[in-house]
């Protein structure tokens, strides 16, 4: 691959590199650390996106576990939070 999708290992050492370079080539080293870095931000975020929906769905398969084992205590918490949220919205 090319040096453009490498993450410099301290960005600092390269600042120097950058400020007696001539403007276009430092826009163009600038440019690059920019791509690095968004698409290091990208991975991350697919990543971040795959746990959360893991995730949302063991909640969803618990929940309805329980709802189908559970189903009165299920209507008085549904109720109970309804209550709850009715209070808070409309308190002054």
């Amino acid at each position: 691959m090319s040096d453009a999708n490498a993450t410099p290992a301290n960005p600092e050492n390269e600042v120097p590199q950058t400020e007696s370079a001539p403007p276009i080539e430092r826009a163009a080293r600038l440019h690059e650390r920019a791509l690095a870095h968004l698409q290091s931000a990208k991975k991350k975020a697919i990543d971040v996106q795959i746990v959360v929906v893991e995730n949302g769905k063991k909640a969803a398969h618990t929940t309805d576990d329980f709802v189908h084992e559970h189903p009165w205590a299920s209507i008085g918490i549904a109720a109970g939070v309804g209550l709850l949220a009715g209070l808070l919205i409309n308190r002054e």
